[in-house]
């Protein structure tokens, strides 16, 4: 196992918002690949697990960079917990775009000092971050691999005709936080801006023209996100490797605030070992 070391840095995202990130890094006298991971919705970069996970990828060669979307509710004051209600109300598919883009060009342009290979940039995504991942490999040539850890394969679903409803009615629907029972609110804004650029948020149609090797992980028994959406990602992407885990629920098992010691399942090794062995063969 290599000896690792954490950097964070900030930048300037959508509305000129800021993202916050953190590169878990090998200690190596030779540039490294680097991944990047794409929280979803009301997740965060330091959400449960995904330190860890950082961490076993740098152990073994791969950098791991997750951020914040600049619209996901989390200021720099506060890196555990949704706090600022507003900006998450704000938020869009279109934001999300736009910061990863500008994440992208961090690792790109910016990189001195980090000791990454610029040429190897690997996408990570969770959940909704899978479908913004995959958007944006299929059209980004710096992508030269994508894994999907229980992702959307479609936002439509997503879209039910009572929320439609009730956004028509009041512009504002509320998302319970299960874990803190926090009434998260998602504004008519989001809907809109999806009608309005469909033809670019198009997962499904970003599928079918992505060129790069595609590992595809989803639990069986997810209670978010049906295992139907990787099937149907997994039918149009010819070339991509789906594992079904069985049992496996949305997050593998993780939960927030995660314990390295005690809360490691099976599922979450095999996750990040599987995900490693696609993204160094």
């Amino acid at each position: 196992m290599k000896q690792i070391e954490q950097k964070h840095v900030q930048i300037k995202g959508a509305n000129d918002k800021p993202i916050t990130l953190d590169i878990t890094l090998p200690v190596s006298k030779t540039k490294t690949p680097v991944v990047v991971f794409c929280h979803g919705f009301k997740g965060f970069k330091d959400w449960g697990h995904f330190n860890w996970v950082a961490q076993q990828c740098a152990r073994e060669g791969l950098a791991f960079l997750k951020f914040n979307f600049s619209h996901n509710g989390i200021l720099a004051s506060n890196l555990e917990e949704i706090s600022d209600l507003e900006t998450f109300g704000d938020n869009n598919y279109s934001i999300e775009m736009e910061d990863l883009d500008k994440v992208l060009n961090f690792v790109d342009k910016k990189n001195e000092g980090y000791n990454i290979n610029k040429n190897e940039i690997y996408l990570v995504g969770h959940s909704r971050g899978g479908g913004i991942a995959l958007l944006k490999a299929s059209e980004d040539k710096r992508i030269k691999k994508l894994v999907l850890w229980a992702s959307v394969s479609e936002f439509d679903s997503f879209f039910r005709p009572a929320t439609i409803e009730e956004w028509n009615k009041s512009g504002i629907v509320y998302a319970e936080n299960k874990r803190t029972f926090q009434q998260l609110p998602i504004k008519k804004q989001l809907y809109d801006n999806y009608i309005k650029h469909k033809s670019v948020l198009d997962v499904q149609k970003a599928a079918k023209i992505l060129a790069i090797p595609l590992l595809i992980i989803h639990g069986e028994d997810d209670e978010s996100v049906d295992i139907k959406h990787a099937e149907s990602l997994y039918d149009i992407v010819k070339h991509s490797i789906l594992i079904k885990v069985e049992a496996g629920g949305h997050t593998f098992g993780a939960k927030h605030p995660f314990d390295p010691e005690t809360d490691v399942t099976t599922m979450l090794e095999e996750l990040v070992e599987n995900t490693v062995e696609f993204l160094k063969d």
